[in-house]
């Protein structure tokens, strides 16, 4: 019986070094949850236009890995105010993107 405990701890052990580590870089996908990306690029925004709102790059997951979309103007919505999209953390610690919209 110490024999097959012995054993079965043993290819537990051994299995778990053929795992693929997870880097940064890597992200894990439960459904349409994505973990862990990457910080924000750094961006210059051009001037101000008139008519326009500037809406920052952010990363977007593709299935396999997170892309990153640069930033660029939106023709203003009168009356409406711009949310960017993002990354949040919720409640279990995964991440989920919301994307961006207009708001009243």
């Amino acid at each position: 019986m110490k024999f097959k405990s012995i054993l079965c701890v043993s290819l537990l052990a051994a299995s778990a070094g053929f795992m693929a580590p997870m880097t940064s870089v890597q992200a894990q996908v439960i459904g349409d949850v994505v973990v862990a990306p990457p910080q924000p690029r750094y961006e210059i925004v051009p001037g101000p236009r008139a008519g326009y709102v500037w809406a920052p790059g952010y990363w977007r997951w593709n299935g396999r890995r997170h892309i990153w979309v640069g930033g660029h103007y939106l023709r203003a919505h009168r009356g409406y105010r711009y949310n960017a999209p993002r990354w949040e953390h919720d409640p279990r610690g995964d991440w989920r993107f919301r994307e961006h919209g207009w708001e009243r």
